[in-house]
């Protein structure tokens, strides 16, 4: 289907000409009818579906069509990033209409505090915040709510892993009962369903996730023991001049260690983590997008929602402790049109975890030994499956000539 053929309204039709969308994903067909005709929505979509644009574009249409300078819709994130994300891509999207948003996310500075209040009290046309600053904000009483007419909640179930439950429910409580609420989750677990049940009408429901990573990422695993991991991903980062690599670690003391070896490398490294300021944070994911910055070394901060094209390489430093993290990790490579490949590590005491994995995704990751000079490496026989695996393997992972 054409964006074209949605009856968009001239001017953001100018935007999305402007930016290139011609054909419409299969989560943005069928939910961008269902919120023009102010229905409420659940909608389950992978990463990388074109979900943001699905509740942007029909809101900013519909918005176009009301008075200006009041607050008409609020989207909550989970992270600073993606509300940096979904703000950037509104104001795309709506460069030639006359609709305005701000992005309201923690920070350490009393000026961006301040700009945020600013913009509230004006009224700009969208907020996109996450809950903690947005809850600093409603408690001082300023923020005018009275006209807002659509509630979003993008990567809720993200939000409530990270234990944002009680924060949303006081978010709802300064919001006008009457409202069209939207909803968007990568999964739907009983939780998920539960809180559509205390904030949507009657709502479509919109399947389209699938818990498979795409086709065209090649996937491979490395056995091996703790210590070796570090050796490993120097190896890995020499061996092949891959331009654009993130490396996921389960712990920002991993991430700093990890970062530490390669800059000692010489390698083009950066990191991402909660202990960075949200400068720092924003000013290496401006550098990664870029491609000023060849590896990015984070946590799980940006396993979901953030948008960064021709990622060709993403390395799982760990196994991550659920499978659907494992999706949503690989998930940053083979985006649109392009193809990827995923590494994973896999130490002794992570081999059942990867073993649920390789369950979920319905068959086994293949296992690529790696270069002679890290020595012996365990077998891979995890407790669910005794008679797993054994030493090397039959495909090894050779270092290209130059």
């Amino acid at each position: 289907m054409k964006f074209t053929e949605f009856g968009f309204q001239s001017e953001l039709e100018e935007g999305i000409a402007a930016i290139g969308f011609e054909d419409a994903t299969p989560i943005q067909e069928k939910a961008i009818p269902e919120i023009l005709l102010g229905k409420d929505l659940i909608a389950s979509a992978q990463t990388g579906t074109g979900k943001t644009a699905a509740f942007l574009l029909p809101i900013i249409n519909k918005m176009l069509s009301t008075d200006h300078n009041q607050i008409k819709c609020m989207v909550v994130v989970p992270t600073r990033e993606l509300a940096i994300q979904i703000d950037q891509q509104m104001e795309g999207l709506s460069y030639y209409a006359s609709v305005s948003s701000v992005a309201v996310y923690g920070g350490s500075d009393g000026e961006s505090f301040t700009r945020e209040k600013k913009a509230m009290e004006q009224g700009a046309d969208m907020i996109i915040c996450t809950p903690g600053r947005m809850i600093s904000h409603l408690n001082l009483g300023y923020v005018p709510l009275d006209n807002l007419q659509y509630l979003i909640l993008d990567e809720a179930d993200r939000m409530l892993d990270m234990g944002f439950s009680e924060s949303l429910n006081k978010i709802f409580s300064y919001l006008p009962k009457k409202r069209q609420g939207l909803l968007f989750s990568a999964t739907m677990p009983p939780k998920i369903r539960a809180l559509a049940k205390t904030v949507l009408n009657n709502p479509v429901e919109i399947n389209i996730a699938v818990s498979k990573p795409a086709e065209k990422i090649i996937q491979a695993a490395f056995v091996i023991y703790e210590a070796q991991k570090i050796p490993l991903v120097e190896y890995l980062l020499t061996a092949r001049p891959f331009k654009s690599v993130i490396i996921f670690c389960s712990t920002k003391d991993s991430v700093k260690q990890l970062t530490r070896s390669l800059q000692r490398k010489k390698l083009s490294v950066d990191q991402i983590h909660s202990d960075l300021d949200q400068t720092e944070r924003e000013n290496v994911l401006t550098h990664f997008k870029s491609k000023k910055l060849n590896v990015l070394i984070a946590t799980d901060i940006l396993s979901r929602g953030v948008d960064i094209e021709d990622i060709d390489l993403v390395i799982n430093f760990d196994v991550p402790n659920e499978g659907e993290d494992y999706i949503h990790r690989i998930g940053r490579t083979a985006r649109a049109a392009s193809k990827g490949a995923a590494f994973t590590f896999i130490s002794e005491k992570e081999q059942g975890k990867f073993a649920r994995i390789e369950e979920l995704l319905g068959k086994p990751v293949q296992k690529v030994s790696p270069p002679e000079n890290l020595g012996d490496t365990p077998a891979y026989k995890p407790r669910k499956n005794s008679g797993g695996g054994k030493k090397g393997y039959k495909k090894p992972f050779r270092k290209k000539s130059r």
